[in-house]
């Protein structure tokens, strides 16, 4: 028992670790003031200071790693977060000028008027998405999860609450037949590490943790389970200013870079999320074999998948109202 209490309080350790965050109240005190101070006439780069939205410190670690942010013309601020909700938040407040999150989290945060843009996309083999159970649990498909609860993280509407109700569609069952609770990342690692949850729908690093703490992978979002696809969002508010734009716009030039960089040199990648996140050999190669590969223009195939996932998740009444992605993306940052 001293053993399995000692793994699990390492366990909530590396959950804390990779689910470090920033409070929106001290990033608005910090950020949103600047922003204010900011001409919506500004048209020199190096005069605004770019606040990017980030979750679990993962594009903060590609760039580090990759160095492609050095030598921009303009300041850089990070704003850190372990799920998109609160990233999204931060948006809203004017607290941050971007935004990177899967398909379905944006789309909740477009249904709940974000004043936000998708300006590029990003594409995955969807396999950093997941349902995990206990290793002991009776539960050996998706279908012996009929009546029994199930965690999503990191709130309703996420990718994981897609991959539960797409996965649960294909296995004859119905959303009704779940029960479903939601719990932010750290919050929902600690209970699944401690017992305390059987099954829980995650995704990316906390997904990694899970499998290596006692976590069983029940089936994850290949083969269509989840459009593969994610976005980088730029706040309407920033688009409106000139020099914030052709920040952006540079930003984004400079993650293309750097994803091409991370698929050069993957062993080098996974030593800086080592570094970063304390996570260990294992966890920080398979973050790497499960990251996004390709930074893409947010082109109509790519509308039209993610539109798929919105009409689904509208039809089980997660997504009220289903917003139409395509009146809510602008094209002119990545061209085909």
């Amino acid at each position: 028992m001293k053993q399995l209490n000692t793994g699990n309080r390492r366990a909530r350790v590396v959950a804390r670790a990779l689910g470090a965050t920033l409070s929106l109240t001290a990033l608005l005190a910090t950020s949103a003031c600047a922003g204010d101070s900011q001409a919506a006439s500004e048209t020199d780069p190096s005069k605004v200071t770019l606040t990017l939205g980030d979750q679990a410190r993962n594009l903060k670690t590609l760039f580090d790693a990759s160095g492609a942010l050095k030598g921009t013309p303009y300041k850089v601020k990070w704003a850190e977060f372990e799920g998109a909700a609160p990233l999204f938040q931060a948006v809203q407040a004017g607290a941050a000028d971007t935004s990177y999150a899967a398909d379905l989290p944006t789309l909740q945060a477009l249904s709940g008027r974000v004043p936000v843009k998708a300006v590029a996309a990003l594409r995955n083999d969807g396999t950093h998405t997941g349902i995990v159970v206990r290793e002991n649990s009776a539960v050996k498909s998706v279908k012996d999860l009929m009546g029994k609860k199930v965690v999503v993280s990191s709130a309703k509407g996420s990718i994981a609450e897609y991959l539960l109700a797409h996965a649960l569609r294909q296995a004859g069952l119905s959303y009704s037949d779940v029960k479903v609770q939601y719990l932010l990342p750290t919050d929902a690692q600690a209970a699944f590490t401690s017992g305390k949850v059987e099954a829980w729908a995650t995704f990316g690093v906390y997904k990694t943790v899970a499998e290596q703490h006692g976590g069983r992978l029940l089936v994850n979002g290949a083969n269509g389970r989840v459009s593969g696809y994610g976005f980088i969002g730029a706040s309407e508010k920033a688009l409106d200013v000139p020099a914030k734009k052709k920040a952006i716009t540079d930003f984004l030039r400079r993650l293309d870079k750097a994803l091409v960089w991370s698929r050069q040199h993957p062993a080098e990648y996974a030593k800086a999320i080592q570094r970063t996140n304390g996570a260990s050999a294992t966890v920080a190669k398979t973050l790497v074999d499960q990251a996004n590969s390709d930074l893409l223009p947010v082109s109509e195939p790519v509308i039209r998948s993610v539109q798929k996932v919105g009409d689904t998740m509208h039809g089980i009444g997660v997504l009220t109202p289903n917003p139409t992605l395509a009146d809510h993306v602008d094209t002119s940052l990545v061209k085909e």
